[in-house]
């Protein structure tokens, strides 16, 4: 433990905490969507949803995304994980991750000017993302097949 020292553990726990929140975020976005879609534009209940995505992205999803790309780098650091050829895996899948957080925002803004681009099959797909993701990272960070 080069800078960390005893605070190693507890950076480690916050990353989990928050990666936990983030995940949990990603998850019910694409649901919402699917309920927003299937009401009129403009109507109260558009305007609920519209609200609901909002606060969704503002207080869970966009904090947790910076807290887990900060601890997750104070840990990088602190492991030495750049030589490491797991931690390759889980960061392309994290920058993965990072990505569709941003899908998922642009998404939330076009429900709200009443544009509805995708189908609701379509967004239960993209629903399975940061599920097969998840399963990689944890799968590469845990197991280290490589």
């Amino acid at each position: 433990m080069a800078y960390l020292g005893a605070a190693y553990l507890w950076v480690k726990a916050a990353h989990l905490i928050f990666v936990i929140f983030l995940m949990a975020g990603l998850f019910m976005m694409p649901r919402f969507f699917v309920y927003h879609q299937q009401c009129a534009v403009g109507s109260d209940e558009d305007h609920k949803w519209i609200d609901r995505e909002r606060r969704l992205l503002k207080i869970i999803l966009n904090p947790s995304l910076l807290l887990v790309w900060i601890f997750g780098l104070m840990l990088m650091v602190e492991i030495g994980a750049w030589h490491f050829g797991w931690f390759h895996l889980k960061l392309l899948f994290v920058l993965g991750l990072s990505g569709y957080h941003g899908w998922i925002a642009g998404y939330a803004k076009k429900l709200a000017r009443g544009e509805r681009p995708m189908t609701d099959k379509r967004l239960r797909l993209m629903n399975e993302i940061p599920g097969v993701a998840a399963a990689v990272i944890v799968i590469a960070v845990i197991v280290k097949p490589f």
